[in-house]
């Protein structure tokens, strides 16, 4: 089994999870008005000034959600920590993988499932229950600072929008009072916090590609450490060559 058409594949399956994810946010429901930190008042793109501005000011952050992209349903579940890196899982239609990238370091470790696709039973058999560490600068691993990079994600987030930004009504996204902004370009919406800092909250999208990513825990301490025993990549794709 050649550990680089491990990588490779993991990558492309990778990526288009990347994708969707920084596919632009979308449509949702509003009502009515709000008031609390000044946001309401605001004009779009001063809202999502306000937006990036607290989020960027902010030392870590939970990104959770799904999206359906090309037929596939993917979640994710990430804590991020502000320039340190993150730890969480990744899915794709039942292809789950744990990450962790931790300074210049990323950490995988994939259900049997999600091994068992990417290079057949004896990539399952053998790394079953495993971590694979590799270099953050590796090629087959650049993509995935995008998730974990919390400053890269957020400013992926909020400033994938396009001109047509309309202010809509207020309402309630996990129990947050926010006030959204709605493009037409996507038919979707970003929601801000209408109460305390004016982070964001919530991305979400109608028709193709639908979804929603919510960001929640602002601030909240996250615990990253180096899983044990990680197995090399780069050890494997030299001994495999």
């Amino acid at each position: 089994m050649s550990t680089r058409r491990v990588s490779a594949t993991a990558m492309t399956l990778l990526t288009s999870l990347l994708a969707a994810v920084f596919a632009g946010c979308g449509g949702g429901s509003a009502s009515s008005s709000a008031s609390g930190n000044g946001i309401a008042e605001k004009s779009p793109s001063e809202m999502l000034s306000a937006a990036k501005s607290a989020a960027e000011a902010a030392s870590s952050v939970h990104v959770s959600g799904s999206i359906v992209n090309a037929g596939s349903s993917i979640t994710l579940d990430m804590n991020l920590l502000a320039g340190k890196g993150g730890r969480g899982k990744l899915s794709e239609d039942g292809l789950s993988f744990e990450l962790i990238e931790l300074g210049s370091t990323v950490y995988i470790k994939g259900s049997p499932a999600f091994y068992k696709h990417i290079g057949g039973g004896a990539a399952a058999q053998l790394f079953q229950g495993k971590w694979l560490k590799a270099s953050a600068g590796d090629s087959d691993f650049a993509s995935l600072g995008q998730i974990t990079d919390m400053r890269q994600l957020l400013d992926q987030t909020i400033t994938n929008h396009g001109v047509s930004l309309t202010k809509l009504g207020s309402s309630t996204v996990a129990g947050q009072k926010v006030i959204g902004i709605a493009d037409a370009s996507d038919h979707g919406a970003l929601y801000i916090a209408a109460t305390g800092k004016p982070y964001p909250i919530q991305v979400s999208k109608s028709g193709s590609g639908s979804g929603k990513i919510t960001f929640d825990r602002w601030n909240e301490a996250v615990e990253l450490a180096a899983p044990a025993n990680a197995i090399d990549v780069a050890q494997l794709q030299h001994a495999g060559h």
